[in-house]
């Protein structure tokens, strides 16, 4: 793993402006799954409210191994599922039961506290079925960590679209472009997945105070500094940038938002202002005191138990 400044190389005078930070992720395998981790890192523990963002896959699944997640808890965050490719079944200890596919949204409030599983559907359970995109948590402001736990599933109709010139966008979270995503969140969150045809354009909003590009796919300028896949770029507050696809076309998702109100401690899926109620939550789930998912099995115990 290693994280930099962004490269002389590649940066020259007003160039390397628009980027604070380049962070590479780290690769782990979960399972059937190759996960890149891009957030949190000791350099950058949150962009805007993201305090958690994994690439998952892209994956195909073989040897009859599939996404099977078991009941885990979180608590104090919002997760968001974004697929790219295939469908996830999430279940929860609220009783939601919801299939999603790509363009659609899950956003799980856990506040003070909620259980859940991911699976693969019986239709993904066959051997090439493919799933990818990104999981990420939204940490909670510090008056809500402790808020009642909800699900929202929005489908994709809903979602707002940038369409032409050679850019589709969608705004998952936010406002931005003119448009603005029904997409309900605590605090001002931007978060929009970008696909740029060869040599497309498009103006990045300048209004956010912290914004962060993670590349998906082919290679694109930010202004004149050039990066390609597998790489967060954290951008300087308050600096105009465009992105420029290269030859390839580029895909690649915009988050930020308003900075966090405080540092957070994070222990597995636990987010807290507090150290004391991250250990409130560690003891909850070994005593099994968190409300359980409506016909799941076994849960995951705590690391290292």
């Amino acid at each position: 793993m290693s994280h930099h400044d962004a490269p002389e190389a590649l940066c020259r005078g007003d160039d390397c402006r628009p980027v604070d930070l380049v962070i590479e992720p780290r690769s782990r395998q979960i399972g059937a799954f190759e996960v890149r981790r891009v957030l949190p890192v000791a350099q950058r523990r949150s962009v805007g409210p993201f305090v958690f963002f994994d690439q998952m896959g892209p994956t195909v699944f073989q040897n009859g191994q599939f996404l099977d997640v078991g009941p885990h808890p979180h608590i104090g965050l919002s997760t968001i599922t974004w697929l790219t490719e295939g469908e996830i079944v999430h279940r929860d200890s609220l009783g939601s039961v919801q299939t999603i596919r790509p363009g659609e949204v899950n956003w799980m409030t856990a506040g003070s506290g909620v259980v859940h599983s991911e699976r693969s559907p019986d239709s993904e359970r066959r051997n090439g079925a493919r799933v990818a995109g990104i999981q990420a948590w939204i940490a909670l402001p510090e008056t809500e960590q402790d808020c009642e736990p909800s699900f929202q599933h929005y489908p994709s109709t809903e979602i707002p679209w940038l369409i032409g010139d050679g850019v589709r966008a969608a705004l998952i979270v936010g406002r931005a472009w003119g448009m603005e995503s029904p997409v309900v969140t605590p605090t001002d969150t931007l978060y929009a997945d970008i696909a740029l045809e060869p040599g497309a354009t498009l103006d990045l909003p300048e209004e956010t105070p912290e914004r962060a590009v993670y590349g998906l796919a082919g290679d694109f300028r930010l202004n004149g500094a050039q990066f390609g896949p597998s790489l967060m770029t954290v951008l300087t507050s308050g600096t105009a940038v465009t992105i420029h696809a290269g030859p390839e076309g580029a895909r690649l998702m915009l988050c930020g938002g308003e900075p966090l109100d405080g540092p957070r401690h994070m222990y597995w899926n636990f987010v807290s202002t507090s150290k004391e109620r991250i250990e409130a939550a560690k003891s909850d789930w070994t005593e099994g005191r968190f409300a359980a998912i409506p016909g799941e099995g076994p849960v995951i115990p705590l690391p290292g138990r």
